[in-house]
């Protein structure tokens, strides 16, 4: 789920705003004259993406997922 505050509003319910990004998940944006500035992120969302996008870079990791995949649609391999 997503929320889009502004800063003045995020000022007001900083609290109440990282208490709902840690327990729920949710992800804040943060504007700043109507304009995106910000983004309030659970850590464990952050450091999700940053090892999706670390995989997603690493050729040799994206070619073994392939194989298995690959594997797995031929019914070889495990579940």
């Amino acid at each position: 789920m997503s929320q889009v505050s502004s800063l003045a509003e995020a000022k007001a319910h900083l609290s109440e705003l990282v208490a709902r990004v840690g327990d729920q998940h949710e992800r804040i944006t943060v504007t700043v004259h109507g304009r995106p500035t910000a983004v309030l992120l659970a850590v464990d969302d952050l450091e999700s993406l940053e090892e999706t996008i670390a995989v997603l870079s690493d050729s040799a990791a994206l070619r073994a997922l392939g194989e298995a995949d690959a594997e797995l649609a031929r019914g070889e391999g495990e579940n």
